[in-house]
């Protein structure tokens, strides 16, 4: 019985052996897990960090051509609003010139009928 009980004590022992051996396998896995863990999470935060200077980038970018477009369309805006203005002035002008016109082609003195025909169709 002696050696079958020494025979068992050395199973037993090899047993747990073996059973230390994976434990210690299982801490490093999870210590390498965590290290990969670790700097992944560097790696994704120093990548997003970038993408996020490279969003700012082009916004600033964006930002100064829509700037300088604005600032297009508000002087020819401008320019829109003054022509707007001088076309107006002309057709008052030519309002004016014209009524002066039709004051000179009526003459004061009684006129017929057929002057006054000729004067509605638009002549002098």
């Amino acid at each position: 019985f002696s050696s079958l009980d020494s025979s068992i004590e050395i199973l037993k022992k090899r047993a747990q052996e073996l059973i230390e051996n994976i434990n210690e396998s299982r801490q490093k896995d999870h210590a390498l897990m965590t290290n990969f863990r670790d700097s992944l999470k560097i790696k994704v935060s120093d990548l997003t960090e970038k993408l996020e200077e490279r969003m700012y980038q082009l916004y600033n970018h964006h930002n100064k051509i829509i700037q300088e477009k604005l600032q297009e369309f508000t002087q020819k805006m401008a320019k829109i609003s003054h022509l707007e203005t001088e076309l107006k002035q002309v057709c008052h002008t030519v309002e004016t010139v014209y009524k002066d016109f039709q004051d000179l082609c009526v003459q004061p003195e009684a006129t017929t009928l057929e002057e006054e025909q000729a004067h509605k169709d638009g002549e002098c």
